[in-house]
């Protein structure tokens, strides 16, 4: 499970230090790809082929599923942390998540999001007040 909020920097290769206690689990492989909002999502190997076959359960003569199915296939990218536990962005994702070198890293439960550090202020300050007003329609605890 990934939680927390981490801030490393992106450098001049586009590779940022994944989280350590992230690392584990992604030493095997990961997959990165686009995520809705405009940020990355880097999942598990297992995780994302899981994702996938959820994906695959939609009519592909629906508009829609195959518009989701083309932009989570399309942007992915298999990667493994190098030595160090360093992850390379491919360039078009940063590019898609407006990344520069001041970025944020969140535990998303079976993901991390890697966010525009702008972007992530901007997207958690205008979400605070709905969160505290989720009910259960959202949130079935």
């Amino acid at each position: 499970m990934f939680l927390g909020t981490h801030t490393p920097k992106l450098d001049d290769k586009g590779r940022f230090f994944l989280p350590a206690k992230f690392r584990d689990e992604l030493a095997d492989g990961l997959v990165i790809t686009r995520q809705q909002d405009r940020c990355l999502a880097i999942y598990p190997q297992a995780i994302f082929e899981a994702e996938a076959a959820k994906a695959m359960t939609g009519s592909s003569t629906v508009a829609k599923v195959r518009d989701f199915q083309r932009m989570l296939a399309s942007g992915a990218s298999d990667e493994k942390p190098d030595s160090q536990g360093r992850l390379t962005v491919p360039p078009h994702l940063r590019q898609y998540a407006s990344l520069d070198r001041e970025i944020v890293v969140i535990g998303a439960i079976n993901r991390i999001e890697v966010w525009n550090a702008a972007n992530w202020q901007r997207y958690a300050e205008a979400q605070e007040a709905a969160f505290a007003e989720m009910d259960e329609e959202v949130d079935p605890r």
